[in-house]
């Protein structure tokens, strides 16, 4: 029970006013409802835009982070393979791919696509993931 001092935020969903159908406001939309942790929601208003253009990068990325966030991991693996397949230089999608493929503890598969996304981005985060994979696949070898 909250007491009259304590701060509350409510965090709503975004409201997607009618007209507001085209892809870039899909875009928008689905990006602030993940940011926020609503993958339900962003499926919602990213699935219709993908029955137009089933080829949207930006969508299908969208749609491949609300699989992560929902935890459905082969849904996120198929949409990141097809993703990575168009674009091997996209860091995130690789990166992506490599931690849905650690999450399912395939952890040999998820070593490349996480190297060449550390590679490609010399991000901290993405170095941290090759470094934790491999520390794993080494216990595991013990």
């Amino acid at each position: 029970m909250m007491t009259e001092n304590e701060d509350f935020e409510y965090v709503a969903p975004a409201v997607v006013f009618p007209g507001q159908t085209s892809h870039e406001a899909a875009y928008r939309t689905a990006h602030d409802l993940l940011s926020r942790r609503f993958p339900v929601e962003a499926l919602e208003i990213l699935e219709p835009a993908l029955a137009d253009d089933p080829d949207n990068i930006g969508l299908r990325s969208m749609r491949a982070w609300a699989y992560m966030l929902r935890a459905q991991l082969a849904k996120a693996e198929a949409e990141l393979r097809w993703l990575v397949e168009r674009d091997p230089s996209d860091a995130w999608s690789q990166h992506s791919l490599g931690r849905v493929l650690e999450r399912q503890d395939r952890l040999a598969d998820a070593l490349g696509p996480l190297r060449l996304a550390a590679v490609m981005s010399d991000d901290y985060d993405h170095h941290a993931a090759v470094y934790r994979v491999r520390n794993r696949l080494a216990e595991r070898e013990e």
